[in-house]
């Protein structure tokens, strides 16, 4: 779905009219349609007073396919200052809770034990760097699940 087709479905669900948004936002409604057909963006501004007008999160409002090169780059592009500033869980919160949840009942040392003692398994077996095994492990792991979703 394109960054247009989005606003203009959050608009419908509303009940809302570009009119209405235009008058709302103090703009034109050609400039409404002009988002809606992906003629132009709006700026950040618009877009998250629109969040508010559609009682959706900025980032509900804004989901829309991004290509996969542009991820990449964006990921390519992240130096290792700012990686370590990012706090993954506060990051994911709010699309998976039991983020923030799980703390409370599991047993945490006894799976970092688990985990480490796999770590140490892969740095010695195939001579990888911490931060090598750590994203081999990560990966199996995810194929782990991946195969049993599928099933």
């Amino acid at each position: 779905m394109s960054l247009g087709n989005s606003l203009f479905q959050a608009r419908k669900k509303c009940g809302l009219s570009q009119e209405d948004v235009a008058d709302k936002l103090g703009v034109s409604r050609q400039t409404v349609s002009k988002w809606e057909t992906d003629e132009t963006v709006p700026d950040i501004r618009q877009s998250k007073k629109m969040a508010v007008l559609y009682h959706v999160s900025l980032d509900e409002l804004i989901d829309f396919d991004i290509d996969f090169k542009e991820i990449q780059d964006a990921i390519a592009k992240t130096s290792e200052e700012v990686e370590e500033k990012i706090n993954w869980t506060n990051a994911w919160e709010k699309k998976y809770p039991i983020l923030l949840q799980y703390q409370a009942n599991v047993n945490i040392p006894n799976y970092a034990h688990r985990i480490n003692v796999m770590l140490d398994e892969l740095k010695q077996e195939y001579n990888f760097s911490e931060q090598d095994a750590m994203l081999v492990l990560k990966d199996i792991l995810y194929n782990v699940w991946k195969n049993r979703k599928n099933k």
